[in-house]
């Protein structure tokens, strides 16, 4: 019996040449790896406890009586997740939660969805359902109502729909409605040391894969396969796989890949992009070896790119304004003779992101970025560089603020031929 389990999201190209995370179903043309020497590692880990999303709210309850904001509307996503727990799914039938600055939340569900919903629902709050023939935005302003705040003011998450926020200024006129991210951005940037123990754990997970999967990578193999093989690793080791890119040869110069055809072939670049969730939580990874004999070329612009990541954490400290981390990186590669600013060849993207329950958050580690980075913000460091026609380097190690400066979640390589 061929078994085809749904065990990643995996990073596939779209036809723009644009990348989404789309859910990938192992295919039965790849034998079943046998991982029967990984023992899974995440047994220790502690789900994010109902202590810890009260003091969510209530640092969510401060922000808003603090900012004038009566309540905000979020959809399902990773902000949903953070505050209330519940997993769900967005989709053409709306449900949203509705936290209040004084009172506990609001969901709103469809009917036949609310036992689905239930189950995840992590605080106090009140489930209101509609029908299919009901609208659910009038639901929501009828629970903003119930609060009797006359002329009251509503933020939206920031990645919800138009459709909530045009049909709640049409519905309930006399509300002002404004942006959440003060809110949302205010708690989710800043991690506790028990989203920050997942995300080690997360880390943890995606490192083992390296190691197991590295000395399994043979001339000739595709893309796809070393894929698998890092699925595979990730789930034994307990994690739940997000995403694999792996780019070969001039693929690595793009650094979301290309379509042209690629095999692993001795003395090219192997490039990969790796990371996982552990209860929610992400790591992102990326690592660049060749095998064989590597190139003077490539041995030289991955000691370049090994450095600029240095700099980079060299220059987080607190209050330092996260745009100057990339700054001191892209200045470093301009003496280097690449660039100038985002030119290629050089670095074509910001030196890193914020990282936790999604794998890019605000704030970014890009020019211009006046937020100061202050304990307990995560980020990406992965400023690589990239050679159009040729092929690209790119080391991605992420890290956690303290009040002594920044910490790796992951050690990075010392050496191209020690990748991991």
């Amino acid at each position: 019996m061929i078994r085809i389990p749904l065990v990643s999201r995996r990073r596939v190209l779209l036809g723009s040449g644009a990348l989404a995370l789309t859910p990938f179903l192992r295919s039965p043309l790849f034998a079943e790896p046998d991982t029967s020497d990984l023992q899974k590692i995440t047994g220790d880990t502690i789900p994010i406890t109902a202590a810890e999303r009260q003091v969510r709210m209530d640092r969510a309850r401060s922000l808003m009586l603090a900012l004038g904001i009566d309540a905000i509307v979020i959809e399902p996503g990773a902000s949903l997740v953070y505050f209330t727990g519940i997993e769900w799914r967005r989709s053409e039938r709306l449900t949203a939660a509705i936290l209040f600055a004084k009172g506990d939340a609001v969901i709103v569900t469809p009917f036949f969805e609310e036992p689905s919903v239930r189950e995840t629902l992590a605080i106090p709050a009140e489930v209101r359902v509609w029908q299919e023939d009901e609208d659910p935005i009038a639901l929501i302003a009828g629970a903003l109502n119930a609060q009797k705040i006359a002329n009251g003011t509503v933020a939206i998450e920031e990645t919800a729909r138009f459709f909530v926020s045009d049909g709640l200024a049409k519905l309930i006129p006399s509300f002002r409605i404004v942006s959440a991210n003060p809110v949302v951005r205010g708690c989710r940037m800043i991690k506790t040391p028990a989203e920050i123990a997942l995300m080690i754990k997360a880390t943890d997970v995606t490192i083992a894969a390296y190691r197991w999967v590295w000395p399994r990578i043979k001339i000739g193999m595709t893309p796809q396969e070393i894929g698998s093989l890092m699925d595979a690793a990730t789930v034994k080791l307990g994690g739940v796989p997000q995403f694999s890119l792996v780019l070969v040869g001039e693929a690595a110069a793009y650094p979301h890949g290309s379509h042209k055809p690629q095999r692993v072939r001795e003395g090219e670049v192997v490039l990969m992009d790796c990371g996982c969730t552990v209860h929610g939580y992400q790591s992102d990874v990326s690592r660049t070896f060749v095998p064989g004999k590597a190139p003077a070329e490539v041995r030289k612009l991955w000691e370049t790119v090994h450095e600029g990541q240095q700099i980079a954490f060299r220059t987080a400290r607190v209050g330092v304004p996260a745009g100057q981390v990339d700054d001191a990186v892209r200045a470093f590669y301009e003496k280097q003779g690449f660039g100038p600013r985002y030119h290629l060849p050089g670095l074509s993207h910001r030196t890193g992101h914020g990282i936790g329950l999604d794998g890019h958050e605000p704030v970014n580690l890009v020019h211009n970025e006046t937020t100061p980075l202050r304990p307990g913000m995560c980020f990406s460091d992965e400023p690589g560089l990239y050679l159009p026609g040729k092929f690209g380097v790119r080391l991605e190690d992420c890290f956690h603020m303290t009040e002594s400066g920044p910490k790796w979640f992951s050690t990075p390589p010392t050496s191209l031929d020690k990748p991991v």
